[in-house]
């Protein structure tokens, strides 16, 4: 009964799976559309942090996610359609689970209310990755201990998850920065005193390149661009 239901919340996404996806930088955008997930929420008292390192929001749609699906922060500020007993609803991930199942998320209690009553305590549910209904640019977060010698960068204000952050030098020449578990990229040695020219791809193909980033401790920047919405 509990597998027929979750395959019945999962058939309107079926035809959505595709072979492997390619690396961003080497297919169309918008190429390969995300598959649907299956698995169980549960929930808990959310404040919008948590290890993906984003500042505490008045929205409370928010979500944490499997520690195997977590995988270094890939999915930090994804946001993620998910679909219940009851109802769906949209979150975005801003957290990890490290006890949860693959397949399971964590939802703050609001957004498990729209999908049951939360004395149910652990409910079937179907998620996948969908596009944020935000505003204005990517924004580059610097962290508070960043420096020229150690540059650490975080991306928010993202329509969809990131796949890569690069650096490109004088020559134009790009440096991958490595992403950690507290979603922020780093660059040691670190990018000198800027400003920056950063390139950016997320997991659906589109890349975007910001030409003088300037640097900062503690502080954000806005880029000049937004990745494109996906049919």
């Amino acid at each position: 009964m509990h597998r027929a239901l979750l395959t019945a919340l999962a058939l309107g996404c079926v035809a959505c799976r595709s072979t492997p996806a390619l690396p961003p930088d080497d297919r169309p955008p918008c190429s390969a559309p995300p598959e649907p997930t299956l698995g169980e929420a549960t929930h808990y008292e959310a404040d919008g942090t948590g290890r993906c390192s984003f500042a505490a929001a008045p929205d409370r749609m928010v979500a944490a996610i499997n520690g195997a699906e977590y995988d270094h922060a890939k999915l930090c500020g994804a946001c993620l359609h998910v679909t219940g007993p009851a109802s769906d609803v949209i979150v975005r991930v801003v957290d990890i689970c490290p006890g949860c199942p693959a397949g399971d998320l964590d939802l703050s209690q609001e957004a498990f209310a729209h999908l049951a009553p939360l004395d149910r305590g652990r409910i079937p549910i179907a998620w996948r990755v969908v596009a944020c209904d935000v505003h204005g640019p990517i924004e580059y977060r610097f962290k508070d201990s960043s420096s020229d010698a150690w540059t650490a960068i975080q991306l928010r204000n993202h329509r969809y998850p990131i796949a890569t952050l690069e650096a490109r030098d004088a020559r134009g020449n790009l440096r991958a920065l490595e992403r950690h578990d507290d979603n922020y990229f780093i660059a040691q040695p670190g990018l000198g005193n800027g400003p920056y020219v950063l390139h950016v791809t997320d997991s659906r193909g589109h890349a975007l390149e910001d030409p003088a980033v300037e640097a900062g401790v503690g502080v954000s920047r806005a880029g000049r661009g937004q990745f494109t919405k996906c049919p």
